[in-house]
Formats: structure tokens, sequence, C-alpha cells
């Protein structure tokens, strides 16, 4: 049974990826075909797709670390994740869904600190080669203003 526990940690190891700046790592953490969204809860509450960040494969998340790393341009920042416990909505020995409720602050190369999003990650967790992944992870910000500097993955 994937349990509350193997959440927790996953999520943990997930935002510790993104926040230690190995971002090379994080396509890791889905299946091959997956769904990665981030959007805003108005958004969802109409059912638009529409989403600021969208991928429908583990291969278009590496190509958006590649052209972090090496195509765009960008202001010197990192993030810090604070992340609740994950309700389970649903979960067995193969799958899983949840949501976990995010805060995400964003600290600039200057030192000027921010929270920059808030929201709540609906997934669909599996469990494929005996390991937990991510078939879906939708990024529902409370906010529907989106800072143009979305560099990094929430």
């Amino acid at each position: 049974m994937i349990d509350l526990l193997a959440l927790c940690a996953f999520n943990a190891a997930y935002a510790h990826a993104i926040d230690s700046d190995a971002l090379e790592q994080w396509p890791a953490f889905f299946t091959p075909e997956c769904h990665y969204r981030i959007t805003h809860v108005e958004n969802e509450q109409e059912g638009w797709a529409a989403g600021i960040v969208y991928a429908d494969s583990r291969a278009m998340l590496e190509d958006r670390i590649a052209a972090l790393r090496e195509a765009n341009i960008y202001e010197r920042q990192r993030y810090r994740h604070l992340l609740g416990i994950p309700l389970v909505e649903s979960a067995s020995d193969a799958a899983a869904q949840a949501r976990t409720p995010f805060i995400v602050v964003r600290i600039m190369g200057t030192g000027q600190t921010e929270v920059f999003a808030t929201g709540v990650y609906r997934d669909r967790f599996v469990r494929q080669d005996g390991r937990l992944l991510l078939a879906e992870r939708v990024a529902i910000c409370d906010s529907t203003v989106t800072d143009t500097l979305m560099a990094l993955p929430l």
C-alpha cells in the first residue's frame, strides 16, 4: 500500500531536488508519459486545461531543464518549498491520489526573499519497477497573478 509516509518522503525528496539546484534530478520523479502543469485556481475551477507551464512527458521536463541551464537568461534565484501533509484521496499497492498544500519562497540573487507561490499539488502517483513516481502533478496556485520570472519548476 502506498501510504502517507511514502508520499511525505517522496515530496521531501522532490522539493530538495529543486531547492538544492539539482534540477537535472527533477524529471526522474515522473513517469515517462507524465503530465505536469502549473495553473491557477480559477482555471481549475472552470475546467480549463490552460496552464502557465505544461508538459506531457518526462522528455519535455528534461528539455525544460536543459533550456534553463543552456538557453534561457533569467535573474539568479532559488526556491525553498514548505510542504504540508498530503491528503490521501485514494491509495492501493500500485497507485495513489493525493493533494498536498505548498508554499514556495523565492530567494533572489540580491537576497530579496518573498512568498512566490502558494497552492496545492494535485497528484496521481504510481509504483513502477518498485519506485514511487508521479504520473501527474498539477500545481494549482492560489493567485491568478503569475510572475514572469517563473523559471524554476514548482
